[in-house]
């Protein structure tokens, strides 16, 4: 929970932020190969700071499954904290409609954060879908998003955490709502230390957002190839900036 839930958000978002997370997307290690359905959390603060973005963030998620869905689709599992020392996380979702009904349910509480709880949950995931007998490498978690505002946590703690990820080989995407220039500082490293990568977004940018979360989810289920594919159909922000260095 921020220490200030009325603060507003910046008027317009940073092309140069936009342009190095893109960049960091494309350098991150093939997420998984063609004919494996890839696996991705997606994790968000649900405390009262996020309650006025929270219906409209609900609804960003539906582009990730379309663009993933002739790639041998992407499976999701819904993450979010909330109040006092909540935490859920869903089924593994495979359907649009399921994702929202689920988000659809959720209402937003006061509470602390709880990410590196979300990031050892990671972990546990990982770590049970590689004793998986049934086909380990679809079973593979390809990739952790996270979006929230703020950071009540020990940042050391973080890192540490965020490394272990790191060696499991699942990058941490991290969307920060906002300018808290602690949760910059925690989210760059989280996403750094795990191999992944780092954006602010604001009030402004909702279509950027959505398209940078679909590049993500692109890179889930088809790796680097479809995530250039998905380069080359899109005439927006991921074509322009995609491919700048």
């Amino acid at each position: 929970m921020s220490d200030n839930p009325n603060k507003k958000l910046p008027s317009k978002s940073s092309t140069a932020d936009v342009n190095a997370f893109l960049t960091k997307v494309r350098a991150t290690p093939a997420a998984t190969t063609s004919g494996n359905k890839g696996r991705l959390i997606f994790a968000m603060d649900a405390t009262a700071s996020r309650e006025p973005s929270w219906d409209h963030a609900s609804h960003l998620q539906a582009q990730m499954f379309s663009e993933t869905a002739n790639l041998g689709g992407l499976e999701i599992q819904l993450c979010y904290y909330r109040g006092f020392a909540e935490f859920h996380a869903s089924p593994w979702l495979s359907n649009t409609d399921q994702l929202l009904r689920q988000m659809s349910a959720v209402h937003c509480a006061a509470g602390h954060t709880q990410i590196n709880r979300i990031l050892k949950h990671c972990i546990s995931e990982a770590k049970t879908s590689a004793k998986s007998a049934s086909k380990p490498r679809a079973a593979k978690i390809n990739a952790l998003v996270f979006i929230g505002d703020s950071v009540e946590e020990d940042i050391d703690k973080l890192g540490h955490t965020a490394g272990e990820l790191g060696l499991l080989g699942i990058p941490v995407f991290m969307f920060q709502e906002g300018h808290d220039p602690m949760a910059a500082k925690a989210f760059l490293q989280i996403a750094h230390l795990s191999g992944g990568a780092y954006c602010p977004f604001d009030a402004g940018s909702a279509k950027q957002l959505r398209d940078l979360l679909s590049a993500v989810a692109v890179y889930a289920a088809g790796g680097h190839k479809a995530l250039e594919n998905f380069h080359a159909s899109h005439g927006s922000v991921i074509l322009k900036l995609g491919k700048q260095k």
